[in-house]
């Protein structure tokens, strides 16, 4: 190739790539547009669900409220029609509006069903007496019916209004404030020896099966050999698989008189 048509060639190629630099510029700048519109449209979409999740959530918390104050309001009508008082009541209808996945019911558990879980303590066994999410203390009255002493009870409780409940209510027990979730950690400092029982008003359902699981088997690690896991619950299954290793597992008849109607599964391990 001779020397001018190389130089042409030069100048062409030359061109070419101004042409593209022009077009490569041109073409950034459009991508550049599009990200910020992509940007301010996302921006606007973010803001528009937010406003929606407000709004939904402000009138859930409304509706929830009015609900509250109508079943209140029941409450005291009742109260005032048969001459008594339902304290309890309200206070577990308050905690379960605020944190229905960490409270175990709407009200507290009746009578026959505490003293349906109570019956599986056994008072001559050695050891402190532990119990799961009492509440505002149904079946912790009815541990005590029993004849267990005050100063056996360790009470694991999460809510903080009902550990103040306690406190005032069974000032010889002690009262933990904690996740009953951990428990060998929570109770390390408290046991004096191995307890004799754990009672359970724990909604367990709500959980994770490993979680059950590994529940059952802290309470095991800190009770002496045979003594009882007690849990109730509304379900019609077990809260823990009947089949464990090393396991024995025995179910109460349903109790008709609880509201809703419940059942007591009871795990021992050898």
């Amino acid at each position: 190739m001779s020397l001018p048509s190389l130089q042409l060639l030069e100048q062409e190629l030359e061109k070419q790539k101004r042409r593209f630099e022009l077009r490569k510029d041109a073409f950034e700048r459009r991508i550049e547009r599009h990200i910020q519109l992509f940007e301010q449209r996302k921006g606007a979409f973010e803001r528009k669900i937010e406003q929606q999740f407000e709004t939904h959530k402000k009138k859930f918390e409304q509706k929830l409220d009015t609900q509250k104050k109508k079943i209140e309001t029941r409450i005291r009508r009742f109260e005032q029609k048969n001459g008594i008082r339902l304290d309890d009541e309200v206070r577990f209808i308050r905690s379960w509006f605020g944190k229905p996945l960490t409270t175990g019911a709407v009200t507290p558990s009746g009578k026959a069903l505490a003293r349906t879980m109570a019956a599986y303590i056994d008072g001559s066994r050695p050891g402190q007496i532990i119990e799961l999410g009492p509440g505002t203390g149904p079946v912790t009255e009815a541990l005590l019916g029993q004849g267990v002493e005050p100063s056996r009870l360790v009470l694991v409780e999460f809510e903080p209004t009902f550990c103040r409940l306690l406190r005032a209510r069974y000032p010889a027990a002690t009262v933990v404030q904690g996740d009953a979730y951990a428990l060998k950690p929570l109770l390390r400092e408290v046991l004096q020896e191995p307890a004799a029982g754990v009672v359970s008003g724990l909604p367990l359902f709500t959980k994770p099966l490993r979680m059950r699981l590994r529940l059952l088997f802290e309470a095991f690690a800190l009770m002496s050999p045979g003594a009882p896991f007690v849990q109730f619950t509304y379900n019609a299954v077990a809260p823990i698989p009947k089949r464990l290793d090393r396991v024995s597992v025995e179910a109460s008849e349903r109790v008709w008189m609880n509201i809703p109607p419940a059942r007591v599964w009871v795990y021992r391990r050898d």
